[in-house]
């Protein structure tokens, strides 16, 4: 009978220990963020990639319908961020998305053939190069 009790005892003791307190358990409820639940302005998860078009009037994955522009000058050890360009199906706009810009969105009209621009920006899309103030800062891979 005594080892009985000192094993009821003991397994008391044991699933007690794991019980996680009331603390515990409010902080992780607290702490728990729902995926998908990261939607910005215009209802995008940003979360899974999906961020706002003004050409497409939607949320897309700019990495799976845009086309990849890398940037001309990175230094030795630093990461690659790409930029990406869509294009309007009527090809009279694109819309530029920029890694290092907050709204990720901008839009440049058509001024030439394959040509368009901003007051800042010019996309040539014949030879897929990103201008910034007449400079030269994305390219993309067209052979």
């Amino acid at each position: 009978m005594d080892k009985l009790n000192l094993l009821a005892f003991g397994l008391m003791i044991f699933v007690s220990c794991n019980a996680p307190s009331k603390k515990t358990e409010e902080k992780a409820k607290n702490e728990t963020v729902a995926v998908g639940a990261d939607k910005d302005e215009h209802g995008c998860i940003t979360s899974a990639g999906y961020t706002w078009s003004e050409i497409k009037k939607g949320c897309i994955q700019i990495f799976s319908e845009g086309f990849r522009l890398n940037p001309i000058q990175t230094e030795k050890g630093e990461e690659v961020v790409s930029a990406f360009v869509l294009m309007s199906e009527d090809q009279s706009k694109v819309e530029i998305f920029l890694p290092e810009d907050q709204q990720h969105t901008i839009l440049l009209s058509k001024v030439a053939d394959l040509m368009y621009e901003n007051e800042t920006y010019k996309y040539d899309a014949n030879r897929s190069i990103l201008y910034a103030n007449g400079k030269e800062v994305y390219k993309g891979n067209v052979e």
